[in-house]
């Protein structure tokens, strides 16, 4: 079983639980690092949880807000972070085929609870395809 990192702020908290649901109906162990209410909070606090964790155990992570830019351009400032801002299934499977990206962010005013569902599965079910797109993903550090 994989652990799964979430977190959100408070334009995602709502998504945020209907796809913590999903994924242990999916057979996914989450960590959820908040928030934990649709009280105003600032998103960085939970993209840098999110991101931390994905970096720490090497595994994967969820984040929404409500464009997700903010929660992808945070958590894209950690070192071996790749977060891919995703609003079509197609994004997501790219996002992680040929980006190897092991954060998702998706932006909770712009797609239903069904579009995220499917493109969580999918990104969490596409995997790297390697070869010429290795070369690129390892000049993505800084």
């Amino acid at each position: 079983m994989k652990t799964i990192h979430i977190g959100s702020d408070h334009a995602g908290f709502e998504l945020k639980a209907k796809l913590s649901a999903f994924l242990t109906q999916c057979g996914y162990i989450v960590s959820d690092h908040g928030t934990f209410s649709k009280e105003s909070v600032d998103y960085p606090d939970y993209a840098h949880a999110v991101a931390k964790a994905v970096q720490s155990h090497h595994e994967r992570g969820v984040l929404i807000c409500g464009s997700a830019n903010g929660v992808a351009i945070t958590a894209n400032k950690h070192a071996g972070v790749r977060a891919a801002l995703c609003w079509k299934e197609e994004i997501a499977s790219l996002a992680r085929a040929h980006n190897d990206a092991n954060i998702i962010c998706l932006p909770a005013r712009y797609i239903s609870v069904e579009e995220a569902e499917k493109m969580v599965k999918t990104f969490l079910e596409t995997d790297f395809d390697g070869g010429r797109h290795l070369n690129r993903v390892q000049k993505i550090d800084c």
